[in-house]
């Protein structure tokens, strides 16, 4: 523990963040890291607790608490206060595999469970590890790992997100000759086109996966199984296989209206827009334009605020987004107690660009879309809601019921609609043969062996629409299971 008091003397830092006017008028990442001097004043907040909450990894009433990669971080929190940031980066990459990625994009629940938080804002755990990482890459620290041999056996893993990419690397590492398998032109799954470039930038991922080859890891990438290749063709060339397919199945909408054109789904409007940008900086015109537009986002999410985001940059004429439940409170409710993730009111970046450039955030909350109203044209014209109050009924049950006169009209001629996923593509697993559990890979967590011999799934294809920590989590597990079926056993962590 560097600084025995730290967490009394110093306050919380935040990241900084370019102003949010100038930044709408780029696809740049939005944060800007702190100064060394700053990260050294924030590490010395870490209080080296007894039992340190923030690195637990587990989940409380399916609210993530704490790190589930497990990271060591009061470790390199106190060698960022003392200045050691080589030996930080070691620590840090002995648990996660991609800080880069988790310092950006991941909602940090190891800040919820800082010990902290309690009764102050929690350490800046997550602009600390994404300095370390990028630090470590501007240093020429992060050099290629080259195993110093093979053993013969070949590792095929279909999708390149976070928990197959994170299979890889530790399979790799074991000495096992890998290959990932993805449909897109690009590696990195969702990190790649459905996270915009403003909270990660495309070049982070390629810096990575650029590393990764240099390892010794094959990337195949416009390749579609059961289109390109066959599972049979996978299962004969290669001694397992892991699927890593995500949970990409989007929740749709089923009401009046739903047919009429310009009404999309998030996911595939972020993927268009990021493709667009990398291959000709929207010159191919191959995406969806809200410029001129009035655009409603239905979901309160992060993935909705990443439409909000995008279409601000693409100048819409005006943008909401409507979510289902209240405002969150200012602090933790006494039903949301640490270190319990904290649901509490936060205002994220798409959020602020709104207020810039409108004047008011952009959220609308307790509304229920009751149809949409198309043109002549057959093109959305407009959405019909009304206000909700969410309440429990005698069995404690919540229930939504609608409020009498709250009724409005909005206009809109683009929706996206933001509701979540509904589990992984079945295309994939019905080419496998895999038992399935609803619309996931059935394979029981811990051993992520499905039904096929050799087969193996980890990340949100077997567990569900979830965090890149948790994909990291169960690729980091799923390749030492496949070591140990392998090679009966494994040093894999």
């Amino acid at each position: 523990m560097g600084k025995a008091t730290g967490f009394i003397e110093y306050a919380r830092e935040e990241a900084q963040e370019r102003d949010p006017l100038a930044r709408l008028q780029d696809w740049k990442e939005f944060s800007v890291r702190l100064s060394d001097e700053s990260l050294k004043v924030q590490g010395a907040r870490c209080m080296d607790c007894g039992t340190p909450f923030c690195q637990m990894g587990t989940e409380i009433r399916g609210l993530t608490s704490g790190c589930p990669v497990h990271n060591l971080i009061p470790e390199w929190n106190d060698l960022v206060y003392r200045g050691r940031w080589k030996e930080a980066l070691d620590r840090l990459l002995k648990t996660n595999n991609f800080p880069e990625f988790t310092g950006r994009v991941c909602p940090a629940p190891c800040e919820g469970s800082c010990t902290v938080s309690i009764a102050d804002p929690a350490v800046g755990i997550k602009n600390i590890e994404r300095a370390i990482i990028d630090k470590g890459f501007e240093e020429g620290w992060m050099t290629p790992r080259i195993p110093k041999s093979r053993t013969g056996k070949k590792i095929a893993i279909v999708g390149s997100g976070p928990a197959g990419l994170a299979a890889a690397d530790q399979l790799n590492q074991a000495g096992h000759s890998v290959t990932v398998f993805e449909r897109a032109d690009r590696i990195g799954g969702l990190l790649m086109y459905g996270i915009p470039s403003m909270k990660l930038e495309k070049e982070v991922i390629e810096r990575r996966v650029k590393l990764l080859a240099e390892e010794g890891i094959q990337f195949v990438t416009n390749t579609e199984i059961g289109k390109d290749i066959t599972a049979e063709q996978l299962k004969a060339d290669f001694d397992s296989v892991i699927l890593c397919t995500g949970a990409q199945k989007q929740r749709d909408l089923v009401m009046e209206g739903r047919e009429f054109e310009g009404i999309h789904f998030a996911m595939d409007y972020l993927t268009l827009a990021t493709k667009s940008l990398l291959d000709s900086n929207f010159a191919d015109g191959q995406f969806i334009d809200a410029e001129g537009k009035d655009v409603i986002v239905i979901g309160g999410g992060d993935t909705g605020a990443d439409c909000v985001a995008t279409a601000l940059r693409q100048n819409c004429r005006s943008v909401v987004q409507f979510g289902k439940h209240p405002e969150l409170p200012e602090d933790r409710a006494y039903d949301n107690p640490w270190p319990e993730y904290p649901l509490t009111f936060t205002v994220e970046y798409a959020y602020e660009e709104a207020e810039a450039k409108f004047g008011s955030d952009p959220r609308i909350y307790c509304i229920q879309t009751k149809k949409i109203v198309g043109d002549e044209q057959g093109r959305v014209k407009e959405l019909h809601t009304i206000q909700m109050e969410k309440t429990k009924d005698e069995n404690g049950k919540v229930v939504f019921k609608e409020i009498p006169g709250t009724e409005k009209v909005w206009p809109a001629q683009l929706v996206f609609i933001a509701i979540g996923f509904e589990g992984t593509e079945q295309k994939v697993v019905d080419q496998f043969a895999v038992e399935k559990n609803g619309n996931k890979v059935k394979a029981a967590y811990g051993k992520y062996t499905t039904s096929v011999d050799g087969v193996f799934a980890a990340g949100d294809a077997r567990r569900g629409q979830s965090l890149i920590v948790w994909a990291i989590h169960e690729g980091r597990e799923a390749a030492r299971e496949v070591d140990r079926y392998l090679m009966g056993a494994s040093n894999l962590p």
